[in-house]
């Protein structure tokens, strides 16, 4: 790739063009990098701090030329878009205020011994498109306070976004200590595959986190693809129920990492909870946003039209628009089946699968199937429910009676096909960091 086009997904223009960095820029930088390690490593924790906390007012005062080319780039909402980099700056101070105090423990005997965290040095980001300045600064950040450097290649979908976020960011730090290169999974793959790279950071699709692990001999801390369910008790509000899962489904156009993929309901209260559900797609319908690319677009409906060709029934949605733009309308599928892709892929678009259970039993182990271990949510007014499916449920984080939320600075660690390490909270410093032991005796034998 020697240039890299990105037309806006709401009319198909021409956003810009920008040249790809080549081979030799990767060793380049990565040289760069190394050298600068030893300085920022040896920074002090509340210097690297207040670097870190000077970014996140910087991110907050360009915060609406961000979301601008990132509403271009990726067709997000703007007001969306602009509350996607305010999280961002959030994470950032988050990470100023944490990093200073991140801290070891140590042992008391006859010698002390104490175990010190400290940088694993030059660090690889491969960030996504969907929320690409939130999830960019949260790497980022972490590696930076924990005195790491960075070479971070923002998606190819969205290069504008990820260099205007680096000429945000970089003036905050020594020379450097954060490098940008722009480029497909050409340079993504140099970039992993280079000697001297200690740690790589990737969120994105779990192919690429595949290839990542096959290439890389770095320490991987790696957030890939999910299949997140949506399990739905018979004794909720239906309607209540279908609002949430329209949340799940159609939010972001269905391109969040732990948007809901698949949805199991008890069919004693599925005819309610379908005719709910089918009224809050053509609400959604009625302001549509764009999937990030035609490409994209032409995978999700793909896996719609492959549904219906094995029998399910598209109560909405389901087609494809005329005119320009990368648009799919809020999808409903009904009579779904466990064979189906739409319910073992991830598809990452606004559809919503819907599979009938008989009971509570039957669509937790639906919902614990497959090869993904990202999210689950779980629909209950049953304290004993609850209880068995958070602990039954194979993933990561499980949700129970409400799709999105949790408590500031919670920790993620995905399983299965959806990667490994936590990505964010406290607990992503110490992915940052290694640890040395030192076992500090008193010399003997000398008076």
């Amino acid at each position: 790739m020697t240039a890299i086009d990105v037309r806006s997904p709401r009319d198909s223009q021409l956003v810009g063009r920008l040249p790809a960095s080549t081979t030799p820029e990767v060793s380049a930088a990565l040289t760069t990098a190394r050298s600068a390690w030893p300085g920022w490593a040896a920074a002090p924790a509340a210097e690297r701090g207040a670097a870190v906390r000077e970014a996140a007012a910087s991110v907050r005062a360009r915060a609406d030329d961000l979301a601008a080319i990132l509403e271009q780039e990726t067709g997000r909402p703007l007001s969306s878009a602009r509350e996607g980099v305010l999280a961002g700056a959030s994470t950032l101070d988050q990470y100023a205020e944490l990093g200073p105090v991140h801290r070891g423990r140590s042992l008391l005997g006859s010698a002390v011994d104490f175990m010190v965290p400290e940088p694993r040095g030059v660090v690889v980001a491969l960030t996504p498109w969907n929320d690409p300045v939130a999830v960019a600064c949260g790497l980022l950040g972490a590696a930076l306070v924990t005195g790491n450097v960075v070479v971070h290649k923002p998606s190819e979908r969205c290069p504008h976004t990820g260099l205007l976020l680096a000429d945000v960011l970089a003036p905050s730090f020594p020379a450097g200590v954060l490098q940008t290169l722009v480029g497909d999974g050409e340079i993504g793959a140099a970039l992993v595959g280079s000697p001297g790279v200690d740690l790589v950071a990737h969120v994105g699709s779990t192919a690429t986190g595949r290839s990542i692990a096959r290439a890389s001999s770095a320490k991987l801390l790696l957030e890939n693809g999910g299949n997140d369910p949506l399990l739905v008790d018979d004794d909720v509000d239906p309607v209540w129920a279908a609002e949430q899962a329209a949340l799940g489904a159609f939010t972001n156009a269905g391109q969040l990492c732990t948007s809901v993929e698949r949805i199991y309901v008890h069919e004693a209260i599925a005819p309610v909870f379908l005719d709910a559900l089918c009224a809050k797609a053509l609400e959604w319908n009625g302001d549509p946003q764009p999937l990030v690319d035609t490409r994209h677009r032409d995978f999700v409906h793909e896996q719609v039209a492959d549904a219906v060709s094995f029998g399910a029934r598209a109560l909405t949605g389901g087609v494809v628009p005329s005119g320009p733009g990368a648009y799919y309308p809020a999808t409903v599928l009904a009579d779904c089946s466990a064979d189906m892709r739409i319910m073992r892929e991830e598809t990452f678009g606004p559809i919503a699968p819907v599979q009938l259970v008989s009971s509570f039993d039957e669509g937790l182990a639906a919902a614990c199937s497959g090869e993904y271990g990202l999210a689950a949510t779980v629909l209950t007014a049953s304290m004993e429910h609850a209880q068995v499916a958070w602990r039954a449920l194979p993933v990561g984080t499980v949700k129970v009676n409400a799709v999105f939320g949790g408590a500031p600075g919670g920790a993620a660690q995905p399983r299965g096909a959806s990667g490994t390490g936590f990505g964010y909270g406290p607990e992503l410093l110490d992915e940052m960091t290694t640890t040395k032991v030192v076992h500090l005796g008193v010399p003997t034998g000398r008076s």
